[in-house]
């Protein structure tokens, strides 16, 4: 972590300022964690030691570090994860959803999307999360009279749970392709994840809770979490997702209330963990009670049978496992159709808060959502992985012709994702090389933005 941005223009002790911020909010550093010496830190971020304790020293006056005489610098335990400046009572939300500083590059890039549409100029933006609209199927509208519609809307378990024959639809596809069955029950309609994230921040959990969520994460794009003032601990991760090591290490230091997982063609690294260690992991956490939240984006994205697909709530026999499903990686971020797997009290207590915040779910998505999934998803599913494998070789081909000796990868399995890594000696030529990119109209995602290091970025291959 500790790298400072070579493509920023902010002061250098700004910079040490923001990333020991954005550690703390990652994780990386944890509530009373200590810090590195002032003099080890000027080495490892090559600046000068007074840039160093200036910055200490600011961080120390907002009560971010605690300073101690003959002991160091520590994060101060009272103060994470809430917010890292003071803040007026009725402001509350306001610093945690701009917890992320913008850099040069994604300032830029805002600024070329905005070009692209007025003046109707097509560019290949890796830098999104969302699935390239040339590949989202052609969706049938229904054929309800409009006051059919009304009246689906207003029954009350509609309202509570979501469209009774959207949800059978749900079922079905969770035991036909994902091999699970689930009771009509246990599965709660959302607007998609991040209002089922918003709903287990605020009904299972509470202020001051620690999560322990992958190191890099989409998750940390969210300011979900900081909102809800929870603690965030990285979990370590390799080729193959979150470790069982690591997660063993985090519990051992900190009490952990709830796990994060995406394990399926993961989000920014487009990981795929293996069964084996799905189970481990289940295991680990039933030992310890830890419940595990486990987001499934597009776990059907995959461009190999050898592949297994089968979610960790699959071996969940002690309903330890929430699973939140989605289409947006398939339909579009447009249709606001997603789910919820949870033992039948959670649901109700989700459901219960969800009413209470909004009042329901508006029916035609959930409709558009249920034709898709009944007689839409196999066949289009079936060519986009075609599709994304092709362009997914297309991005492998074109980084090895031309930027082998910069950056290293591995070629993507499945998803929307491929992840990449600067050698630490071709750093100082990552800026240059970003821009070359945005002067072809060549957008990507730092990995910084998802809690990852310097140098590292992602694609997202839908759009090559």
């Amino acid at each position: 972590m500790w790298h400072l941005s070579p493509s920023s223009s902010q002061p250098l002790y700004q910079q040490v300022i923001d990333l020991i911020e954005q550690a703390i909010m990652n994780g990386q550093l944890a509530p009373g964690e200590r810090l590195p010496s002032e003099r080890k830190m000027s080495v490892l971020l090559q600046v000068n030691r007074s840039t160093i304790i200036h910055a200490l020293n600011e961080l120390t006056d907002r009560g971010v570090i605690i300073r101690k005489i003959g002991s160091g610098s520590f994060v101060n335990p009272d103060k994470w994860g809430l917010q890292t400046h003071p803040l007026m009572n009725w402001q509350p939300l306001k610093s945690a959803y701009a917890q992320f500083p913008k850099d040069d590059y994604i300032l830029q890039v805002q600024h070329l999307r905005k070009e692209s549409v007025e003046q109707q100029r097509p560019i290949k933006d890796m830098a999104t999360g969302d699935l390239a609209s040339n590949l989202l199927p052609d969706l049938n509208l229904t054929d309800l009279p409009v006051k059919e519609l009304l009246s689906l809307e207003q029954d009350d378990e509609t309202t509570q749970l979501g469209l009774y024959s959207f949800r059978q639809a749900v079922q079905e596809h969770m035991k036909q392709r994902l091999g699970l069955s689930v009771d009509l029950s246990e599965i709660l309609i959302t607007t998609g994840t991040q209002q089922a994230l918003f709903l287990i921040s605020q009904t299972l959990l509470k202020p001051g809770d620690r999560i322990g969520v992958e190191a890099p994460s989409s998750f940390y794009r969210l300011p979900i979490f900081q909102a809800a003032g929870l603690r965030i601990c990285a979990l370590p991760m390799d080729e193959h997702g979150v470790t069982l090591q690591g997660l063993k290490e985090l519990v051992e230091k900190h009490p952990i209330n709830m796990v994060f997982l995406n394990p399926l063609f993961q989000n920014p690294t487009g990981s795929c963990m293996d069964n084996k260690r799905k189970q481990q992991i289940l295991k680990y956490c039933h030992h310890y009670q830890i419940p595990m939240i486990e987001d499934d984006a597009c776990s059907m994205l995959s461009f190999s049978s050898d592949i297994n697909i089968t979610p960790i709530k699959a071996y969940d026999h002690h309903q330890q496992v929430i699973y939140m499903g989605s289409l947006s990686k398939y339909m579009g971020k447009n249709i606001r159709a997603g789910w919820i797997i949870a033992p039948r009290a959670i649901i109700t207590q989700l459901a219960h808060i969800r009413q209470q915040i909004d009042g329901g779910l508006s029916v035609l998505p959930q409709l558009l959502a249920e034709h898709y999934l009944r007689h839409q998803f196999n066949q289009h599913c079936k060519d986009l992985k075609q599709q994304l494998s092709a362009k997914a070789t297309q991005l492998s081909q074109w980084l090895q012709a031309y930027h082998t000796e910069h950056v290293s990868f591995t070629p993507p399995q499945g998803g929307l994702y491929c992840y990449a890594t600067f050698h630490e000696d071709k750093l100082k030529d990552m800026p240059k090389i970003l821009q070359s990119w945005l002067s072809q109209n060549i957008t990507i995602a730092k990995g910084e933005e998802f809690g990852g290091k310097a140098g590292e970025i992602r694609f997202n291959f839908s759009h090559f």
